[in-house]
């Protein structure tokens, strides 16, 4: 098809146009941490405590004597309608590789905390019972979620398959993960209270654009004449649709944490790099500036989204990882180790930058990008 067909002008687009509007979420999630946070002392009745600080982390830690326990849910969000739209074109489940998606979702922000995956739960809610009858698309599913599980060395423990017509799409799947691991022994705790001045960000490749920002890739669409099947880099990988490009697994990022944990070196803080793109690098509630020297090349369908979309770099570092999946903080003498050590195991990284004392921002400075304290509000 001609490039004729595509609507001229259609100026930037953002993620709120595509639907997602994190002011209005964020201000709800921080009224539910608040309300949350008062049931805490009911665990006082069984002779535990919370970890105060995991409030607001990626995942919630519990105190319980000898070690720390860690949980998590975490939803997959849009990405399986790619899955269903490229099943059509080309015949072949894309499943395994959305399984894997859903259960980074969830071990990858459980070990921002220190904690060691034991246990992942399934639910997937479909909109009918007939879509469990697709056997080629159920059994992709149910191997891609075992493969991922096998690579985060974490028992599956079992699952909710509901059929929720009338809830759910006819058709579609909504497919989330809960994931509760160890920190154990107890000096794995990362919640941020060892960040200092002078330690260094180390940042962990990403393989494309993971799950998050998944609503804008699909809004994109009306503006491809060629659709789901759109080249994107004619040039660099010939024959690379959008639809594939999408659909690349998001990267498993514990092996490298308890590698890291293997070789001594226990993080000071970590992130993972998902909504609110590079903003998340500010999690961390204190007083710091973030220093970027350098920054990961930015993975063919991220550059296509960003081209398409109109986006200057500002817009979409905000919005997607670029490259980025997942940040490392360490102390500077061990940031070259722990770089090797991702490496060693298939995950490219570098290290990107230092933690300086000063304001709340971060600063991209090879692109010219800051991110202040009002950039980025989850607590």
């Amino acid at each position: 098809m001609s490039s004729s067909h595509a609507p001229s002008s259609p100026g930037t687009l953002s993620y709120e146009q595509a639907g997602v509007n994190y002011d209005l979420i964020d201000p709800l999630k921080v009224t539910a941490q608040r309300a949350a946070a008062a049931t805490a002392g009911h665990l006082a009745a069984h002779g535990f405590t919370e970890v105060v600080a995991s409030r607001g982390e990626s995942a919630y830690v519990v105190d319980v004597g000898p070690f720390y326990i860690a949980s998590i849910v975490e939803c997959l969000g849009s990405k399986a309608l790619v899955a269903d739209e490229m099943a059509t074109l080309t015949g072949r489940p894309w499943y395994a590789g959305i399984a894997q998606d859903t259960i980074a979702m969830a071990v990858n922000d459980l070990i921002t905390v220190g904690a060691t995956p034991l246990v992942v739960q399934a639910y997937w809610a479909a909109g009918g019972s007939d879509w469990f009858g697709d056997a080629a698309r159920a059994q992709s599913l149910v191997a891609g979620w075992k493969a991922a599980c096998e690579v985060c060395k974490v028992a599956w423990g079992g699952g909710e398959t509901p059929a929720l017509a009338g809830i759910v799409e006819a058709g579609r799947i909504d497919l989330a993960a809960s994931c509760t691991g160890l920190i154990n022994p107890k000096e794995r705790l990362s919640v941020g209270d060892r960040l200092a001045a002078g330690d260094a960000i180390v940042l962990l490749d990403s393989s494309g654009i993971h799950a998050n920002g998944l609503s804008l890739a699909r809004k994109l669409l009306e503006r491809l004449p060629g659709g789901w099947l759109t080249e994107i880099d004619p040039a660099g990988h010939p024959g690379l649709s959008y639809g594939e490009a999408l659909l690349a697994p998001t990267v498993l990022y514990s092996p490298v944490t308890e590698a890291l944990w293997a070789a001594g070196i226990v993080p000071h803080y970590c992130a993972n790099i998902t909504g609110h793109g590079w903003r998340k690098l500010l999690r961390h509630p204190g007083a710091f500036t973030y220093r970027i020297h350098t920054v990961p090349p930015v993975p063919p369908v991220l550059k296509f989204i960003q081209q398409q979309a109109q986006q200057d770099d500002r817009e979409a570092y905000s919005t997607l990882n670029m490259g980025a999946g997942f940040a490392i903080f360490v102390p500077a003498d061990q940031a070259e180790r722990t770089v090797a050590i991702a490496q060693g195991l298939g995950i490219g990284a570098r290290v990107a930058g230092q933690v300086e004392a000063g304001p709340r921002q971060l600063l991209i400075e090879p692109l010219g990008i800051r991110f202040g304290d009002d950039d980025l509000q989850l607590r």
